[in-house]
């Protein structure tokens, strides 16, 4: 539904499920097409990042490479399917799961590995990436407005992102594993006993768990409002 505003109304979820204030969440949708098209501009850079990965990486297995541009390509489809009265659940929830998973990930890594990054990365560059990504996870925190998380989509998020964990960290289907390069070997010793792969691995099982979360919380939430008001919920509820 429409607030007077033309906005999608905004629903009283816990301040927990919905920590983006209101007047933030207005104006990303109000400027819905600039943050389609930063998040464009975002997917190109991310991409040409990953230039050097995708060279040692067999093609079949590009599509689980470019972990974050992929993250922001599919938020900025997400939201302009919405803007086109065509919003998506399967398109937005994995929108969602990449911009929370990838969103927290790599400020995780970047304070994992920050003597070596700050080492060989330029300080710019070591701040763009850090408050890029974080941004992110509040841009992912917006979609509630436009989607109730409908089971289904939930289900195609949670298979895609389970199999980019698996070729990530697991299983090496073709070739090596696919995540994201870091700073080190992966047997480096860190902390805890853990090495430097399982140390990443478990950073991004973790924010798996989260968007999973996140985003049935705020459907059973919805859910629970929408008896409340007593109107009946969506197909695919």
């Amino acid at each position: 539904m429409l607030s007077s505003t033309g906005l999608p109304d905004r629903d009283p979820l816990p301040r927990y499920l919905a920590p983006v204030p209101k007047t933030i969440e207005d104006l990303g949708l109000r400027f819905a097409w600039l943050v389609v098209a930063i998040n464009l501009a975002g997917t190109a850079f991310g991409f040409w990042y990953y230039s050097g990965q995708f060279a040692g990486t067999p093609t079949a297995m590009w599509p689980w490479v470019p972990d974050s541009p992929m993250a922001t390509l599919l938020i900025a489809l997400a939201i302009a399917a919405w803007k086109l009265g065509r919003e998506q659940p399967w398109l937005t929830a994995l929108a969602f799961f990449g911009n929370v998973i990838l969103g927290l990930w790599t400020p995780y890594t970047l304070l994992v590995f920050h003597e070596t990054y700050t080492a060989q990365t330029h300080p710019l560059m070591y701040q763009f990436l850090f408050w890029s990504h974080l941004a992110m996870v509040v841009q992912a925190l917006v979609l509630h407005r436009i989607t109730d998380f409908s089971v289904g989509g939930v289900a195609v998020a949670l298979v895609w992102y389970a199999s980019n964990l698996v070729v990530d960290y697991f299983v090496p289907i073709l070739g090596e594993l696919h995540h994201t390069s870091v700073p080190v070997s992966r047997d480096t010793p860190l902390f805890l006993g853990a090495d430097a792969l399982g140390v990443i691995a478990a950073g991004e099982v973790t924010f798996t768990l989260l968007a999973l979360f996140f985003a049935l919380a705020i459907h059973a939430k919805k859910l629970a409002l929408r008896v409340d008001d007593g109107t009946t919920p969506d197909q695919g509820s």
